[in-house]
C-alpha cells in the first residue's frame, strides 16, 4: 500500500470520528481493521494519531483561514480532509507541505465536489504561506 492510500485509510476513518466524537480514533480504526474494510498502516495511524492529538489548534488554524465559514458550516468531508493535511503540514516534518496540499486535493475531487478541493486548497495554501 502506498502513503497515498494510507492517506485515504486515515481520511476514512476521520471521517467517521465526524459521526462519533466519543470515540477515539484509534478505536475507530481498530474498528475499521476488524471489519476489513481499512488495512493496518503504521503511517495511517501516526497521522490519526498526529491529528487527533492537536486537533484543537488545527481547528484553530482551519477557522483563521476560512474567512466567513464556521467548522459547523463546512462538510465533514472538507473539514475531515483539511484536518489530515494540516497534522501533516504542521506536525509531520518528514511530509513537504506541497505534498500534504496535492493530497487533500485529490482526495476532496475523490470524496467531495469540484467546489471544496478549490476552498480546500485556498485554505491549506494559505496556511502553508503563513508558515514560511
Amino acid at each position: 500500500m502506498n502513503r497515498s492510500q494510507e492517506r485515504e485509510q486515515a481520511f476514512v476513518v476521520l471521517f467517521e470520528k465526524a459521526f462519533h466524537p466519543e470515540e477515539s480514533t484509534a478505536d475507530l480504526q481498530a474498528l475499521a481493521i476488524q471489519s476489513g474494510f481499512v488495512s493496518e498502516s503504521d503511517f495511517a495511524t501516526r497521522l490519526l494519531t498526529t491529528t487527533e492529538e492537536h486537533l484543537g489548534d488545527i481547528d484553530a488554524a482551519i477557522s483563521k483561514y476560512a474567512i466567513g465559514w464556521s467548522l459547523e458550516r463546512m462538510t465533514k468531508v472538507a473539514l475531515s480532509i483539511m484536518r489530515l493535511a494540516i497534522a501533516e503540514m504542521l506536525y509531520m516534518d518528514d511530509i513537504p507541505q506541497g505534498v500534504s496540499i496535492n493530497e487533500a486535493v485529490e482526495l476532496a475531487k475523490k470524496y467531495a465536489g469540484k467546489e471544496d478541493s478549490s476552498y480546500i486548497n485556498g485554505i491549506l495554501g494559505s496556511i502553508s504561506r503563513a508558515e514560511e
